[in-house]
């Protein structure tokens, strides 16, 4: 039974990619990354997915966003504890977007998920400024904050990316994250490229 307090219950997901072969691209079969899994989460929970190397954790997660689309399967979506469930998986895309600032993923590689051409502190402050949040010195504000939070000085926000560590950027990618507050995050080892110290601490 859903229970009126969950953040999301996903039943049934399932990401098979297509095979094909022969001149007329025949469909011979599938690759099941990803083949029928349920799990419920709570408000301010922490579910941890474990699994060795390609047994399909990413792309459970990026077909749970729509960063993939779904094979089947259902994701319920509550906002707000008490308010009517939304099938993540049966929205359009406009209604999706909509709902983008509350859904948010830190990617395991930081550098192919940063634009190399725009400075950290764009790519930070790029969500407020097109949710209209923030402008002008109120967004520099806010990004200087996220900067402090990760463990990055404000004034690194005119950087560009080739300019940091892997570490540096994947922390970069977490402010990034927590930029329009979401209330759900999933994370792709998003601590993989940092040292073990900061590893704890996030």
């Amino acid at each position: 039974m859903s229970a009126p307090d969950n953040l999301l219950e996903v039943t049934g997901l399932k990401k098979y990619f297509p095979i094909y072969r022969g001149i007329l691209s025949r469909h011979v079969g599938d690759v099941k990354a990803v083949d029928g899994i349920d799990f419920t989460l709570g408000r301010q929970e922490t579910l941890s997915v474990v699994g060795e190397s390609g047994c399909g954790k990413t792309t459970a997660g990026r077909s749970l966003l729509r960063l993939l689309t779904p094979t089947a399967g259902e994701a319920l979506y509550r906002p707000e504890p008490g308010a009517p469930q939304v099938n993540l998986f049966g929205l359009s895309e406009k209604k999706m977007r909509a709902l983008r600032r509350d859904l948010q993923i830190i990617f395991q590689d930081p550098f192919g998920s940063l634009n190399p051409r725009i400075t950290v502190g764009n790519a930070i402050g790029e969500a407020l400024s097109v949710h209209g949040i923030a402008q002008g010195s109120e967004l520099e504000d806010r990004v200087s904050e996220l900067l402090r939070l990760v463990g990055l000085r404000p004034d690194v926000a005119n950087r560009f990316p080739h300019e940091f560590s892997g570490g540096q950027r994947q922390r970069v990618g977490i402010a990034r994250a927590l930029t329009l507050r979401p209330k759900l995050i999933v994370c792709d080892e998003a601590v993989s490229a940092l040292d073990v110290s900061i590893q704890a601490q996030v």
